[in-house]
Formats: C-alpha cells, sequence, structure tokens
C-alpha cells in the first residue's frame, strides 16, 4: 500500500458508511478545485467493469468472497491510478480499500483479517489523505431510504447492526494522522466547506495549478 516516493500527484480517499455524503462531496471537491486550475481525477471503486460489476454482485455474499471481489477490482484500476498519480494529478476516490476493511474486514474472524490486509498491501495504493464522513447510523438510516428505496422492515435490525460495526472500524482506523474527520450531519456547503479548508493548501503547495479552466 506504499506508494512510490517520485510519484508527482495525491491520491485522496473519501470514506465513510452508507449514506454519509461521500459522491456529493467528491463531485463539489473535483469542481472546486478543477475551478482553481488542480488537475482532478475521480475515482470509483468499485469501478463501472466487469470486475467492478461483479464485486457488486458479490457484495451480498459472505465477508471473504465479497472482499476478494472488491481486491481484485481494487488490482485491476491500479495501474491507471499510477498513471494519473505519476501525471501529477490529485485523484479523489469514492471509496478505497480502507472500505473493504471495514465493511468486509470487521465480519472476518482475525486470521482472516490479517490476509485481508495483506492482500491491500499488494492490490491497493495508500491514500495520502483520508476525508472520513462521520455519521451516526440512525442519520444513515433516514437517508438511505430516500436514495434507495425504503428498505425491508424486518431488515432494519440487520443493516443497523452493520452499518454500527463499519463505523466502529472506520473509528478506530481514522486515528491515523493521514486522516480528516468530517461531521457528515453538517450542510452539504459546511462539510465541502470544511473539507476544502482543510485540504486545499497542502494540495496546492503538492500540486502546482494548471491554467484556470475559461468559462
Amino acid at each position: 500500500m506504499t506508494a512510490p516516493p517520485a510519484r508527482r500527484g495525491l491520491l485522496i480517499a473519501i470514506e465513510g458508511i452508507d449514506g454519509a455524503g461521500k459522491t456529493t462531496l467528491q463531485r463539489s471537491l473535483a469542481r472546486r478545485w478543477r475551478q482553481r486550475g488542480i488537475p482532478v481525477v475521480r475515482l470509483t471503486e468499485p469501478s463501472h467493469g466487469p470486475s467492478g460489476r461483479r464485486a457488486r454482485r458479490l457484495a451480498g455474499r459472505d465477508p471473504w468472497t465479497a472482499a476478494r471481489a472488491f481486491t481484485e477490482d481494487r488490482r485491476q484500476q491500479r495501474p491507471s491510478v499510477l498513471r494519473w498519480l505519476d501525471a501529477g494529478r490529485v485523484v479523489l476516490a469514492d471509496r478505497s480499500f480502507y472500505s473493504t476493511l471495514a465493511y468486509q474486514g470487521s465480519a472476518l474472524p482475525p486470521k482472516r483479517r490479517a490476509a485481508l490486509r495483506r492482500a491491500q498491501r499488494r492490490a491497493a495504493i495508500r491514500p495520502d489523505r483520508v476525508l472520513l464522513l462521520s455519521l451516526p447510523v440512525r442519520d444513515a438510516l433516514a437517508r438511505i431510504p430516500g436514495r434507495t428505496g425504503r428498505p425491508d422492515p424486518t431488515q432494519r435490525f440487520e443493516v443497523t447492526a452493520v452499518l454500527a460495526r463499519v463505523a466502529r472500524a472506520y473509528r478506530q482506523m481514522s486515528r491515523s494522522r493521514r486522516w480528516v474527520v468530517l461531521d457528515a450531519r453538517a450542510t452539504t456547503a459546511s462539510v465541502l466547506a470544511r473539507a476544502d479548508r482543510a485540504l486545499y493548501p497542502w494540495v496546492r503547495a503538492a500540486v502546482r495549478p494548471g491554467p484556470r479552466p475559461r468559462a
């Protein structure tokens, strides 16, 4: 997961439980930074290719099978990500290997969890920074129905337990200095402003802005 020291670009991952607002923040940050001349590439995990579609199909299966599928998709995306980074791009990723560790890894027994971490070292590129959108599970559940349809009431307890487990895993990982934790209960504009304040000075110093896009 250690990136080549000579790479010119930056990899920034946006993480959080379902409903936290990752895609919205990714889209808004990319737009704002591009307007300032920062070369931004948006990356989605899993991908929209065959390996990504397979990972989505397997997501509801046992954690180990699903984790392997997500990891393989990540491995296939790695060459493209490295080319963007070598070209000096800022890659904004909607999820990363941390998502696999949080969702599938937290459901595995210790030995399997350790094996999954080792697999990420071979397949993944470690983000330079991670934005964690922290959202209470009850708020996430209130947001999810409006986006994907009202969940089966008989599954609500199971969904709550899963999201609570994943949120705990994210909190543990976010102790790293590479992570920036944002309160996702705030308005979309407020979350964007806080993410921008936290990262843009560092991004601007690390990546030379290009010409300002024409209106």
